[in-house]
């Protein structure tokens, strides 16, 4: 047994590898830079932690979600691994005992939000690390041309220059071959080195439904399906009344998003995963780092704007390897829904402007201030202060964000924390000489492990239960214990952070570009042609669109999805279909009358009708108005 399947098994329980993850290992192993590209469920963090483990040192993991960061590190550590995070949002002493244990701790992973590298506290600190690897999460950030572009992941290649004998593994699901292209140059890719398994999912059938009352055909589907599911929705209210509505029809159904309380966020995951609720409805917000193979269908209820983002969240379903289902309802709303988008996801510059100024003056900012500086930000406070609608403000930030001014953090939702800035012998001579808060320091250090050594997560409500007294006097000790210096304490918050790339400038110098603005525009706009022609097309197999938008032009039909089923009824077999398919392609590239096209074809007349008929009815082939029939382009 090699020493890398020797890992796996000793803190995963595994056997062997799942397919190319070994080949990633062995490829970093060699000191090349590697991009990895594997589906959803593939077991990509995998790669990077066996590697990192293999060798002395510590693995930096770049990552844009803080709550992903947070459960990959309590992973880990439940493992028996140590690893920390830093992220926006914590305070300077949190981050300097971060450091600290990254630089002397024995740690083998740290996590950070890209944001972090181009702070001076970590560049000062970052030659104290014995680093391994660079392993870059979700890589297709990085991208200009990627559907979920974050300019905070350019400072990635900064690493390079302070690093420059450490090498790259970067990892991510979906990404087309303009975007795969895109990541090596940005990474500085010593040499292009791409592992990748096909996109093909044999046991996912992937079905589109044209309904027009979809909630009707959803509550039908959901009864009449086995196993767990997800159902996909893109408002916040929206879980909660398709869930309730399930209910009422006796589906054990949940909903959830990301305004949540963290608390309730995870025993909602917890029912679910253990089948207590067969279904959750929720916004996108549900699945990343969610580890359920037995999902048995993923059903989206309205049409997501991006390929990318509607093949990662389908693929949630049958990781397991057992037949699973995807499924579309779509109906020509969706199209209209998703064309207005375009005005909402792009304000007019002018609109952009304001919301910078009105920002600036939100925090009080004087034109040439602000640089690197940090703010909880509450995106529904702020809009009201200035009558922004939300929606607006998110969107105008985003194109801010991708121009380098200002970076928008995902929402934190952060337990209470406390640490001991005094030692245990201090600590000591507190406690006699103020007899008022021994009981509840014993109690605190009773409850908690780490308090000397670390920042430690601390529930004000269970200590409140074991002391049976109200939380708020537990919150009074807190904080006076922290006003005496014994303790640093932080409560609990749940809020974005708002950080100022750069410092603020006069709305007569803020650029919006148009690589940033117009040419985004049109890469959206193409991205929504992509999902209306993946969901109204009926001529093609399903399997085959998604797979050739991500380059993969050669694969074959599925036999499964509602296209290839309507084909099937023809009685016609997958390889002469296809054969007489593109016969009368070819033929049809110069239009010709119906009564010269069949003899044209080679194959039998009455399955030669039958295919003309049915690329008819999927509008493939059109009549022009000379009556003549030719190939519809597209």
């Amino acid at each position: 047994m090699n020493q890398f399947v020797q890992i796996l098994t000793k803190y995963w329980g595994y056997g062997a590898f799942r397919p190319l993850q070994e080949e990633i290992i062995r490829s970093v192993d060699q000191g090349k830079d590697t991009l990895g590209l594997m589906p959803t469920g593939g077991g990509k963090s995998v790669t990077y932690q066996v590697y990192s483990l293999s060798k002395p040192g510590i693995c930096l993991v770049i990552t844009p979600l803080i709550a992903l960061m947070k459960d990959q590190v309590e992973n880990l550590n439940q493992r028996g691994i140590k690893a920390l995070a830093i992220y926006s949002g914590m305070t300077a002493q949190e981050i300097k005992i971060a450091m600290d244990h990254a630089a002397w701790g024995d740690y083998k992973f740290l996590y950070l939000s890209p944001e972090r590298i181009a702070t001076e506290r970590f560049r000062e600190r970052i030659n104290q690390l014995d680093v391994n690897l660079i392993a870059v999460d979700e890589a297709h950030c990085i991208s200009q041309w990627g559907y979920d572009f974050r300019p905070s992941y350019l400072r990635i290649a900064e690493l390079r220059d302070l690093l420059p004998d450490v090498p790259v593994l970067a990892v991510t699901a979906t990404a087309t071959e303009k975007v795969i292209d895109d990541i090596q140059d940005q990474l500085k890719f010593r040499k292009k080195n791409v592992l990748r398994t096909s996109y093909y999912r044999s046991n996912l059938v992937y079905l589109v439904r044209n309904e027009e009352d979809k909630i009707n055909y959803l509550v039908k589907a959901v009864q009449k399906a086995k196993g767990t599911g997800i159902v996909y929705v893109k408002s916040r209210k929206l879980t909660r009344e398709i869930s309730d509505l399930l209910r009422e029809n006796e589906v054990s159904a949940d909903y959830y998003h990301a305004g949540l309380p963290s608390k309730i966020r995870s025993a909602k995951q917890e029912a679910w995963k253990s089948g207590k609720n067969r279904v959750i409805v929720s916004t996108n917000a549900f699945g990343m780092g969610i580890d359920k193979a037995d999902v048995r269908f993923v059903i989206h209820l309205e049409a997501p704007d991006s390929v990318e983002a509607y093949f990662q969240e389908a693929g949630r379903a049958g990781r397991d390897g057992k037949p699973a289902w995807s499924v579309l309802l779509y109906n020509n709303s969706d199209k209209v829904k998703l064309e207005r988008n375009v005005v909402k996801v792009f304000p007019e510059p002018d609109v952009i402007k304001r919301i910078y100024e009105a920002i600036c003056n939100f925090y009080q900012l004087a034109v040439g201030f602000g640089k690197d500086q940090s703010f909880e930000f509450s995106m529904g406070a702020f809009a009201s202060s200035f009558s922004f609608q939300i929606t607006t403000v998110y969107n105008s930030l985003k194109i801010l964000q991708r121009e380098g001014y200002l970076e928008l953090t995902d929402e934190l939702d952060n337990p209470s924390k406390v640490y001991f800035q005094v030692d245990r012998d201090d600590l000591y001579k507190f406690q006699v000489a103020n007899a008022e808060f021994d009981g509840f320091i014993k109690l605190l250090l009773r409850s908690y492990t780490g308090l000397f050594t670390n920042y430690v997560s601390i529930d004000e409500e269970l200590m409140a239960k074991r002391a049976n007294v109200s939380p708020d006097l537990v919150y009074q000790f807190l904080t006076r214990l922290r006003t005496q210096r014994i303790i640093d304490y932080i409560p609990q918050k749940k809020t974005p952070f708002i950080i100022f790339v750069k410092e603020r400038i006069d709305l007569d110098r803020l650029k919006i570009s148009k690589e940033n603005y117009e040419d985004r525009k049109r890469d959206y706009i193409r991205r929504i042609d992509a999902v209306v022609h993946y969901a109204s097309s009926g001529h093609k197999c399903r399997s085959q669109l998604l797979l050739q938008y991500f380059g993969e032009t050669e694969s074959v039909r599925c036999g499964k999805c509602d296209v290839c089923m309507e084909r099937n009824e023809l009685n016609v077999s997958k390889y002469e279909f296809d054969t007489l398919c593109e016969q009368i392609k070819k033929v049809l590239l110069e239009p010709c009358f119906y009564e010269n096209l069949l003899p044209k074809i080679d194959g039998k007349p009455d399955n030669v009708v039958k295919v003309v008929r049915w690329l008819l009815e999927n509008e493939k082939i059109v009549y022009r108005v000379d009556n003549r029939m030719e190939w519809r382009k597209g």
